[in-house]
């Protein structure tokens, strides 16, 4: 555990951008459906912390995952593969809001060592922060020092996640995974406690963690590889998952059934070409779950 010394931005300006040219390489587009839902605005606080920029919103109530679009744009990382969007912060989560196209955030926890969830994708905070090591090595008080540097723009704070529900709940739906099982009580707490069992989803790859979600009275996000599907009767599970969230390397067989399995919304992931995300669509999946949100609505 310690400070990283960096000599210069992990990605340059060049290299994400061909990547983002990769990622829209393809034919057809998808847009929105107009009027359904809606998804609330990007706050103005600029500079302050998140929670004192979250009491400077007024927001008359959170906006719900019943009332989505029909079709919709999950922000993977908050987006992290767009150029100007750091993944897994407030501040990318601010930019993909504010671009009207993105409805879900989804993001990734890690524990610190008291069992506090951060927003960190990795087990190391080496690749997104200024610091190196264990995520689990850290404290309360050491996490405060840790900066992320990566995606462009001065260096913020990596948050944990009373931080980013703070600064963004209730504004666009969130996805946020439970590791274990021994996660879903302070999951739980956190997001009851703030008002928001309507907007916030809880996601794993469990089945068994999933009825252990929808038992404590959350919205229950279940994803599975293409591996596990071969195996899977998604109407097995229709009495406790609102999402099923499906590996796009499924086969056409497999995709149909979890979207005729009577689980309400399937979405699917993790997306990175238009044609991937066409294929998907014709297939009667309604969301696109990418690092590159912005790339691959194409409106």
């Amino acid at each position: 555990m310690g400070v990283r010394r960096r000599s210069g931005p992990a990605l340059g300006a060049a290299v994400r951008a061909a990547a983002v040219a990769a990622v829209v390489a393809g034919t057809g587009a998808w847009t929105l459906d107009a009027g359904q839902g809606g998804m609330g605005q990007p706050g103005t606080g600029q500079g302050e912390g998140p929670a004192r920029a979250a009491a400077h919103q007024a927001a008359p109530a959170p906006v719900s995952f019943a009332a989505l679009p029909r079709r919709v744009l999950d922000a993977h990382r908050g987006g992290g593969g767009e150029p100007g969007i750091r993944e897994n912060s407030v501040s990318g989560a601010q930019k993909s809001l504010a671009s009207g196209r993105v409805q879900v955030l989804d993001i990734d926890t890690r524990r610190l060592k008291d069992g506090t969830p951060v927003l960190m994708h990795d087990a190391t905070v080496d690749r997104t922060t200024d610091h190196t090591g264990p995520v689990s090595a850290y404290t309360p008080a050491t996490w405060k020092q840790v900066r992320l540097d990566t995606g462009g723009g001065a260096p913020e704070p990596a948050p944990t996640l009373d931080q980013y529900l703070d600064a963004l709940g209730g504004r666009a739906v969130v996805t946020v995974e439970a590791k274990d099982a021994s996660e879903v009580p302070t999951l739980a707490s956190m997001i009851k406690a703030r008002g928001l069992t309507s907007s916030v989803l809880v996601n794993t790859n469990d089945p068994a963690v999933a009825r252990r979600i929808h038992a404590a009275g959350l919205l229950t996000h279940l994803w599975r590889s293409a591996a596990q599907l071969a195996h899977d009767d998604p109407r097995a599970w229709t009495g406790f998952v609102d999402l099923l969230d499906i590996d796009h390397r499924a086969t056409d067989a497999q995709v149909r059934a979890a979207v005729h399995s009577g689980i309400p919304r399937v979405w699917a992931h993790t997306l990175t070409t238009a044609a991937q995300r066409d294929r998907m669509l014709a297939l009667g999946v309604q969301g696109i779950i990418t690092d590159y949100p912005l790339s691959l609505d194409r409106r």
